[in-house]
Formats: structure tokens, C-alpha cells, sequence
């Protein structure tokens, strides 16, 4: 679609060029993005509903579905506006120069995101509350006092209210950090499992991986910058070229995923490593990653070209044998 709109006259018909450059930017990116939403949401729709019920993983219904696909692409009009606003301004202001104050905006609202992410966007899909077992959260807490990792809130999230598949993960930074545990998972989990999954959750707090992540987003987005600018110039000021602008964004992407997979898998061994050091529970590391992988139905042997572009985990089999 977005080659459409560059090298064909639908670009032309949906762009609002009677607008100012401050109107007319925000409203033609809402335009692409909601146009390229639509376009993608039969195999959203396929691929998030009609197959994870086909294998017995969602409990949502369609109206649930069609307010979260509502918010998301809301959220990504929101975002995506503001950022072309901020480059087309930049390159207004600034017209011989504009990529280097563009590129230092771009990296600071990257890592303003990662603060702002936690506790803005993430309550608008997921309920989140304090784990309500005493007994557990205590001894999560003390996991975390011995791991070394300052971690302000262990919560639980309601995955049931979409999903059976269980997961736990790490997000934020400073006074946003938080262990997020699925309700999925405590149900189907000992307290021994739980313990491990967040002591591999305490291993990404503890080797920085959030903030290394967060470094490499400021990166690729002083990258990204400097990519647009190499090719476009101060044609980027043109509102017109947004569509152009999207499609060279959307394959440094592509090119980049292989890399950033690669390290992903990297940071989940390091991970595993460390909540095998700190539990030092390898019977719970055994059965935790057979049920999560029973229950998630995960490829155990993908092929390998999908496994590299794809697979941000190592598969069960190569995090069991890790385990020795």
C-alpha cells in the first residue's frame, strides 16, 4: 500500500494538499495509517482470533477484539503523527541542517517512551494489580533482594481475559520497572516455577537488557533519521513524501530483524543462565519450560531461515539442553 501511495496517483487523491504543512502533515499520516491498518486487518483478524480460537489459545470475542485493534491503531495514528509533525517542522525550520536536531529529538522521545510506555499505553490493553499471594510476593521480593535488582512493582496481569498462553516479562525504567506475571501463568505453575521465570526476568534486569534495548531504539531512530535524510534531502519537508518516508522506515525494519533477533535469543540464554544461578532449581527450569511450551504450543524445531528472522527465543530444546 505504501508503494502505491508513492509511485501512484492514489497518493495524490488521499493527500489533503489544500491544507498548511502543520495540517496537512498530521492529517495525511493519519490518513496512510489508518488506511494501512484497514488493509491489514483481515489477516489481523485471521491470524489474532479466527486461528488462536481454531487452537483453543483465545477467550476473546470479536467486539473484544475490534476495541483492541481500535486502540492500537489509534495509539499508532497518534504516535506516527507526531513524529512526521516533528520532522516535517524540523525540516521547515531548519532546511540545510535539520537532521541533526531531528535525530536528538527522535532519540530523546524514544527514551521518554520507555518511561511513559509502562504506565500509559500498557493500561489501555491489560488490567494490572499487585500479586495478592503473600506468601509469593514475599519471596519474590527477597529473589529480587538477593538478584541485586531494584524492581518497584511485581504485578499481575489479566492475560485470561484474552488468552490462555502464559508469559511473564520486564518493561520500563527507573520509577516504571516492573515484573508483569500472567494470571495464566500463575494458575497452571508451582510457586517454584513462578520463582524461576522471575528470576530470568530479575537475569534481564540484572545484565541492563531494558536499557540496552532502549539504547539501541534511540539508535535505530538516529539512524532511521539520518537514512531519510541521506536519501530525501529537504524534499522531506513536503507532506507528499510521508508515504516515502513510512516505506524507508519499514525496511531498515525488515533489514534489521535478523540483528535484533539474534541478539534477543543472546539475552534469553543470558537470562536463563542467571535464573539457573540464582534458583539453582533445575528441576523447576526443566518443567517450566516443557509446560510453558505444552501449553504455547511453540515450534520446536521451526525451520531455520524463520528461526533466524523470526524466533526472538531460543526454541525448548536448546534452552533444556543449556541447562546441561
Amino acid at each position: 500500500m505504501l508503494a502505491t501511495l508513492v509511485w501512484s496517483g492514489a497518493g495524490a487523491a488521499l493527500d489533503p494538499g489544500s491544507l498548511p504543512w502543520w495540517g496537512r502533515t498530521p492529517a495525511y499520516a493519519a490518513i496512510v495509517v489508518a488506511g494501512s491498518s484497514a488493509v491489514r486487518t483481515p489477516i489481523a483478524l485471521w491470524s489474532g482470533l479466527v486461528r488462536e480460537r481454531r487452537w483453543g489459545f483465545t477467550t476473546q470475542r470479536l467486539p473484544s477484539w475490534v476495541a483492541d485493534r481500535a486502540k492500537a491503531v489509534g495509539v499508532n495514528i497518534v504516535l506516527t503523527a507526531m513524529a512526521l509533525l516533528g520532522l516535517v517542522g524540523f525540516a521547515h525550520a531548519l532546511p540545510g541542517w535539520w537532521v541533526a536536531p531531528a535525530a536528538a529529538a527522535f532519540a530523546l522521545a524514544t527514551l521518554l517512551l520507555s518511561f511513559v510506555a509502562p504506565v500509559v499505553l500498557e493500561p489501555l490493553f491489560n488490567r494490572y494489580s499487585p500479586l495478592q499471594d503473600a506468601t509469593l510476593a514475599g519471596e519474590l521480593r527477597r529473589l529480587a533482594e538477593r538478584a541485586g535488582v531494584p524492581i518497584r512493582d511485581v504485578l499481575v496481569q489479566d492475560t485470561s481475559r484474552r488468552t490462555r498462553k502464559a508469559n511473564a516479562y520486564v518493561s520500563g525504567l527507573a520509577r516504571t520497572r516492573r515484573v508483569v506475571v500472567s494470571d495464566t501463568l500463575l494458575e497452571l505453575a508451582s510457586p517454584a516455577e513462578v520463582r524461576l521465570v522471575v528470576a530470568h526476568e530479575l537475569g534481564h534486569r540484572r545484565e541492563r537488557h531494558v536499557l540496552l534495548g532502549t539504547l539501541f531504539a534511540m539508535t535505530g531512530a538516529v539512524t532511521a533519521t539520518v537514512v531519510v535524510w541521506a536519501l530525501l534531502g529537504t524534499r522531506v519537508g513536503d507532506p507528499h513524501q510521508i508515504p516515502l518516508v513510512l516505506l524507508i522506515g519499514l525496511g531498515l525494519a525488515l533489514t534489521s530483524l535478523p540483528a535484533l533477533t539474534a541478539i534477543s535469543r543472546r539475552w534469553e540464554r543470558a537470562a536463563d543462565r542467571y535464573a539457573l544461578e540464582l534458583t539453582d532449581d533445575r528441576a523447576a527450569y526443566a518443567t517450566v519450560f516443557r509446560r510453558l511450551a505444552h501449553t504455547n504450543l511453540t515450534d520446536l524445531d521451526p525451520p531455520r531461515l524463520i528461526y533466524l528472522v523470526l524466533f526472538t527465543h531460543p526454541t525448548p530444546p536448546e534452552r533444556l539442553a543449556a541447562a546441561g
